[in-house]
């Protein structure tokens, strides 16, 4: 077969290296830790020593196995190697690899696939999660300010199960999984981003400022601005945000759920400050499947809060699950620990459908000033199946702490 020619050729290829090169090694690195790291957990190296026309791969040395594993160089101002854990790491366990000369692993690349109103991120020609970019219509008969567009929707567990709803008739903006802010104050009027019906505000999408797919992760950053609809001169805008979304790649023992990262970043966009006034909601909001009530689905907290007393806590990580017509399934929501307000206060609702929120500004207010950069971060672990509390601190932490990583450069 052609991919089992192509392969051949790359081992005799990457022999043909070891015999010019025979001290070929450009760095060793070495992985502790003191906690447990999954099997599949995302690490990475800083990668500015290596000119990026440079051929070599990276390989897991294990007695006098040399094992190659795929990476991906993520760049930027300050590029990473990424690659996952092999293996799971205990504490106190080593792993050690080499970067050496050599032609790379092939592995499936996560996959971009974008038509004129969506980009949709894929996997093994599995869908996982889209995000609408064109302006998407409410409902025939709606108030056409409820049209909106950056959000993500529809978001899919590995066994294909959509997770997430919009314009559902109880709430008409709400949009499967979406982040603007509720009550603020710009330039001494209240604008209200969050249920943008009543014309005060809005977000959008502008551009997009980068997209990237390998084997290891597919990505891109979206730009968006909240829009000021209120202003007597016309509209303004108040804050310009960048939406990362970073997929990664399943591990083939992992097939029952993937893992989403998520950065969002907000800088004034005048000379005008805003502040996000206190408020039960706003922030990061997600409105669960219509398969979901209070029958079938419940909440869990990392302090042991559900749907009955759950909403207004503060927590690290909010496990969302319920029944579906396939079995099981879920999103467990990891708050990163530098987030403003961690451990974060959450809007859950405790009767009817399912709605989740981690939401800073429950207890007070937050000033955003200009030249200042703010910074979210949030992991969702999308799955099939049940996901036990053990099982989602385990993730928090290795979310939250990376294990230790050692480089040694063998480079002249």
């Amino acid at each position: 077969m052609p991919n089992k020619t192509i392969v051949i050729f790359l081992v005799l290829l990457f022999r043909c290296y070891q015999t010019i090169f025979p001290n070929s090694t450009i760095a060793r690195i070495t992985i502790e830790t003191t906690r447990p790291v999954l099997l599949g957990n995302p690490v990475s190296i800083q990668f500015d020593k290596i000119e990026m026309n440079t051929s070599f791969r990276l390989e897991k040395i294990s007695d006098s196995d040399r094992i190659p594993i795929p990476f991906q160089i993520e760049k930027g101002k300050s590029p990473k190697l990424w690659w996952l854990l092999p293996e799971k790491l205990l504490p106190g366990e080593k792993q050690n690899y080499e970067l050496v000369v050599g032609v790379p692993l092939i592995a499936p690349p996560v996959q971009i696939r974008m038509d004129d109103q969506k980009l949709e991120i894929r996997q093994n020609q599995k869908s996982l999660l889209a995000y609408q970019y064109a302006i998407f219509p409410p409902p025939t008969g709606e108030n056409p300010l409820f049209a909106r567009s950056g959000f993500i929707h529809p978001l899919w567990t590995p066994a294909g199960k959509i997770l997430t709803r919009i314009h559902p008739s109880d709430h008409i903006h709400h949009l499967g999984l979406w982040h603007p802010w509720t009550k603020t104050k710009f330039e001494g009027r209240e604008v209200d981003f969050w249920n943008i019906g009543d014309g005060q505000g809005t977000v959008r999408f502008v551009s997009f400022d980068e997209l990237a797919t390998g084997p290891i992760f597919g990505t891109f950053v979206a730009k968006q601005q909240y829009i000021d609809r209120s202003r007597p001169g016309g509209e303004k805008i108040a804050l310009n945000e960048k939406f990362s979304v970073k997929v990664w790649s399943q591990n083939d023992s992992q097939t029952n759920l993937w893992i989403g990262d998520f950065t969002i970043s907000q800088q004034c966009a005048s000379s005008s400050p805003i502040t996000i006034l206190q408020y039960r909601y706003g922030g990061f909001g997600f409105r669960g499947t219509a398969d979901w009530d209070v029958k079938n689905s419940n909440y869990l907290t990392s302090d042991g809060k559900n749907r009955g007393d759950g909403n207004g806590t503060r927590a690290r990580w909010c496990n969302v699950f319920g029944k579906t017509d396939e079995g099981p399934a879920g999103i467990l929501f990891l708050s990163h620990p530098e987030n403003h307000e961690h451990p974060e206060p959450m809007r859950i609702w405790p009767e009817g459908d399912v709605f989740f929120g981690f939401c800073p500004v429950v207890y007070a207010d937050w000033e955003m000033v200009p030249g200042n950069q703010y910074v979210r971060q949030y992991r969702m672990i999308v799955y099939d199946g049940e996901i036990t509390a053990e099982l989602a601190e385990q993730f928090w932490q290795n979310y939250a702490y990376l294990p230790a990583i050692k480089v040694e450069w063998k480079m002249k």
